[in-house]
């Protein structure tokens, strides 16, 4: 196919694929309430940072109450229940990261009406910058917004936190999201979550591309298809489509924390984690153009959700470099050499 034919054809395409991702007026309605805004949430939280490292795990979760404030300015409460999630956050960090368990009947009549399930995203230490890295890691989520329909929507948090001891609890004002739960992603596509590992050769090409280019914009290495790690598996009208999660370790965020991954049979051949890597799988070469023009054509709204947050970052220069990291990877995507040499020369075999 020559490079006429091959534009034409991914202009053809592109235009029935971004015009999938509008959403109906009955959509717009529908949405869980709690993802229905977007301004920052004010929360409050009371549990022992030590205690719910110690008494709860997969399956084991404390009873705690949240309270957040309600449009009419008043606080409301309702009943939860807590767990820690992540073995590598359980033992790195001080703040947790938490799953959020909620009764129907405690949501009803709240802005949690709908949600069962949640995971909550906190920083992980105590340290300068530790909510310009959440802050960071909820803009990747609102870049893959713009790259998928198939996405976790995301609220972003203001958290005041009171860490319950014997004596003298301590209080931190933080910043954190929700992100919504997998079985709610499938409920949104009339599908369901896939809980058995398959072979990424079985994943939809255009997912599995957009989901691999999207983690080497970012630069992440903490993921893996083959294993399923940091990625929920959808089924969804006969497709497989791998929808990602967890982003604290890449190269955008660059936390004080994040290290390469060392989980593959092999060492990558990087030793930052703001090194990028593609760990994409070979497909249909056309299907790497496709995609390479559809972040090309979207390359404003990507910058744009970077620069809609810059009033939370308490460091400008954090922002100002995640912006400067994003627009690096264009340089990739709009030179043809270096997108051959460093994407698709890089693809690993199925």
């Amino acid at each position: 196919m020559n490079n006429h034919h091959q534009k034409l054809f991914c202009t053809f395409f592109l235009f029935f694929t971004l015009c999938s991702f509008a959403q109906t007026e009955e959509e717009k309605v529908n949405k869980p309430k709690l993802f229905n805004e977007t301004e920052l949430l004010p929360i409050r939280l009371k549990y022992s940072r030590k205690g719910i490292k110690k008494e709860t795990d997969d399956s084991t979760y404390i009873k705690s109450k949240l309270s957040y404030l309600a449009k009419n300015e008043d606080w409301e409460t309702l009943d939860i229940k807590l767990r820690v999630r992540g073995n590598f956050r359980k033992k790195t960090c001080f703040f947790t990261p938490l799953k959020v368990k909620i009764k129907k009947e405690d949501a009803k009549g709240t802005v949690f009406k709908g949600e069962k399930k949640l995971k909550l995203v906190l920083p992980c230490l105590k340290e300068s910058g530790n909510d310009d890295y959440v802050i960071k890691e909820y803009i990747a989520y609102k870049m893959y917004e713009v790259i998928s329909p198939y996405y976790f929507k995301t609220r972003l948090l203001d958290i005041e936190y009171e860490n319950l001891k014997k004596k003298d609890s301590k209080i931190y004002n933080l910043k954190g999201f929700f992100i919504e739960d997998d079985e709610s992603v499938a409920k949104r596509f009339d599908g369901h979550v896939y809980k058995r590992p398959i072979y990424p050769k079985s994943f939809d090409d255009l997912e599995a591309l957009r989901n691999a280019f999207f983690q080497c914009m970012i630069g992440n290495t903490d993921f893996s298809p083959t294993y399923q790690h940091n990625m929920k598996l959808l089924f969804i009208d006969k497709k497989f489509i791998p929808v990602p999660y967890d982003f604290d370790l890449s190269g955008l965020v660059n936390s004080s924390y994040a290290v390469v991954s060392r989980s593959r049979k092999a060492p990558l051949p990087i030793d930052d984690v703001t090194d990028r890597y593609f760990l994409g799988y070979k497909r249909d070469l056309r299907m790497f153009h496709i995609v390479k023009e559809e972040y090309i054509i979207n390359k404003s709204k990507i910058m744009d959700a970077i620069e809609a947050h810059k009033v939370y970052f308490e460091n400008k220069s954090a922002f100002y470099e995640a912006k400067r990291y994003i627009q690096e990877f264009y340089t990739v995507l709009e030179d043809e050499d270096k997108f051959k040499s460093k994407i698709i020369d890089i693809a690993k075999k199925i």
